[in-house]
């Protein structure tokens, strides 16, 4: 069987563990730009698919890449200092 065709399963695509590094990211920069496009006009099965193949390349960035860099302002807590607002506490109504 082609490793580019594997009807009977839910792979498409090159088999992400294959790709080397450079081909995985332009596959997770392509499968990125798509998205919102996949999302908002494709059908349930292309949509599906999309998910699947996001799920299998994004799997594999973080497989090799456990260990990449996190930046501040893309936590929770950097959030929080971002917006000056601490969520962890409630507002009071009325106060």
């Amino acid at each position: 069987m082609d490793e580019h065709d594997e009807r009977g399963s839910a792979m498409t695509g090159v088999d992400p563990s294959h790709l080397d590094d450079q081909q995985l990211m332009k596959e997770l920069e392509t499968i990125h730009r798509t998205r919102h496009d996949t999302l908002l006009y494709g059908s349930n099965d292309a949509l599906r698919a999309h998910n699947e193949r996001m799920a299998q390349l994004e799997g594999e960035y973080l497989r090799r890449n456990p260990q990449r860099p996190v930046a501040a302002g893309r936590t929770r807590e950097g959030a929080r200092e971002r917006t000056g607002s601490d969520t962890t506490t409630p507002a009071t109504p009325g106060t």
